[in-house]
């Protein structure tokens, strides 16, 4: 799961991501509002840690323009701000969550474990299911109708992509932002490797789920 970091105290941006990353999240971070639209844009963040006292553009002025072009990225702002009308403001604009500074690690890790949670595909915090996979996430194993597997940290990632977007079909650029970072100089062969790993993944296990290619595009999750 792939988090964006906006804060522009170098201290607490180290130390968010350092605890963020302990916990298996995947940490993006900048300090300024214009970086924050740049990367937000790029709408492959499963949530945006958005301060909301920035240098060159606030916070409030980055989540309205996400939201304008149509970013539905699950948004908590983390700000010393904490009265009722800012808590107003920020949700009224387009927050999930509003978070006063200081706080404990803990509730935000709370916070963002509710955020993400999707009745629909989750039986609990820790276990993804989908079709005849199960996915143990704090252990990067799936389990099929003939056995289970163990994922590598990048199988995981990838894996992750697809099962949240089941019959979604990805673009290879997608796929290489979400995975890999924005800021990576990955090539675009490890990504077909990749996909060549999770396909035997699946097989070995007896899943009847297939990674498709499209031709042109990319790839698809399907029965």
């Amino acid at each position: 799961m792939r988090i964006l970091l906006v804060e522009d105290d170098k201290q607490l941006n180290e130390s968010l991501t350092f605890q963020l990353e302990r916990e298996g999240f995947s940490v993006d971070s900048c300090f300024d509002g214009e970086e924050a639209c740049y990367y937000g844009e790029q709408n492959i963040y499963d949530i945006i840690l958005l301060d909301r006292m920035l240098p060159l553009m606030e916070g409030t002025q980055v989540l309205t323009l996400l939201r304008k072009k149509g970013i539905t990225t699950p948004v908590i702002i983390l700000t010393a701000l904490g009265t009722l009308s800012d808590k107003v403001t920020g949700l009224d604009l387009g927050a999930d969550d509003y978070l006063v500074k200081p706080f404990a690690i803990e509730e935000l890790l709370a916070r963002i474990r509710c955020i993400i949670r999707r009745p629909n595909t989750l039986t609990n915090t820790d276990t993804l299911t989908v079709s005849d996979i199960v996915w143990y996430m704090n252990e990067d194993r799936i389990q099929g109708p003939s056995g289970n597997c163990t994922l590598s940290k990048r199988e995981a990632s990838l894996f992750e992509t697809f099962i949240r977007r089941k019959n979604q079909t990805l673009s290879r650029n997608f796929l290489l932002l979400k995975v890999w970072g924005p800021d990576s100089d990955v090539e675009e062969g490890n990504l077909d490797n990749y996909i060549h790993f999770l396909r035997r993944r699946l097989n070995g296990v007896g899943s009847s789920l297939q990674i498709k290619t499209i031709r042109g595009i990319g790839y698809c999750l399907q029965d």
